[in-house]
This record gives structure tokens, C-alpha cells and sequence, in this order.
């Protein structure tokens, strides 16, 4: 947990956007490949690869604020 303590919000934030939503036109990569993975064509390994690529600084940045969030009330 101390990896999520030592990157800063800005750059967390900074690191989400860009790479969740890179390449910006026609189409974010992350929106691309979730809508594939619920219509069930999410098939390839470079989609799958794609999709952890792309999600992974999001779900870092959710798993950051819920840490801050807990050690605020606690």
C-alpha cells in the first residue's frame, strides 16, 4: 500500500486520463474495449492486453481514493 501512498493525486489523475482515454479520436481505447467486452467480442489476447493496459491507472486511481477515503474515517 505504500506505492498507492507515494504517487500523488495530480499525478495519478494526470496518468488516468491520459492513458484511459488515449488515443482520443474516433474513440478512447478503454470505452472501445469495455464496450467489446460486454457485447462479448473481447476475443484477442492484444484486446485483453489492451483493455488491462489502459484500465490499470484507473483502477489505481479508484483503489488510491478508497484508501484515502478509509484513512480519513479511520
Amino acid at each position: 500500500m505504500k506505492l498507492l501512498d507515494s504517487i500523488d493525486w495530480t499525478t495519478a489523475i494526470i496518468v488516468a486520463l491520459l492513458l484511459g482515454l488515449a488515443p482520443f479520436f474516433p474513440e478512447p481505447h478503454l470505452w472501445e474495449k469495455l464496450r467489446m467486452l460486454f457485447a462479448g467480442e473481447l476475443q484477442r489476447a492484444l484486446d485483453w492486453f489492451d483493455l488491462l493496459m489502459h484500465g490499470a491507472p484507473l483502477v489505481l486511481l479508484v483503489l488510491k481514493a478508497a484508501r484515502d477515503l478509509r484513512a480519513r474515517k479511520g
